[in-house]
């Protein structure tokens, strides 16, 4: 099945639009059509092809890297999604989303770094 698909790239202020199978990943067949979108992993465990679904469904079943709730929420990673109908897609800032995902385990408490041994002070 075809879908249409329309990205709003905020980073380089670019409108994307193509026709796309939903049978294949999102970014590789955006990048198929000459699309040049982030991405790191291309496994669905980081966050650098975070995107935020304005309207469409998305299969993310081989997604790792966010979190169910925050699929619920209308967040995807496209390297490891399908798409399931038209979509209106909006990149988001890696950071952002790794916060978003990861935040809560870092920075609960003060943490003591050791070499050789001596605490040592980092900033």
């Amino acid at each position: 099945m075809t879908y249409h698909i329309r990205i709003r790239d905020r980073q380089a202020d670019k409108i994307y639009e193509a026709d796309i199978e939903g049978d294949r990943y999102i970014l590789e067949s955006l990048e198929l059509q000459g699309v040049d979108l982030p991405f790191a992993c291309r496994n669905g465990a980081c966050t650098a092809c975070a995107m935020r679904v304005n309207s469409g469904k998305l299969d993310q079943h081989e997604v790792m890297g966010l979190s169910k709730s925050l699929q619920q929420e209308g967040y995807a990673l496209i390297c490891s999604s399908y798409a399931l109908s038209d979509l209106d897609l909006e990149t988001q800032d890696e950071d952002e989303v790794y916060q978003l995902q990861f935040g809560q385990f870092f920075a609960k408490r003060k943490r003591h770094w050791f070499q050789f041994a001596f605490p040592i002070d980092h900033d």
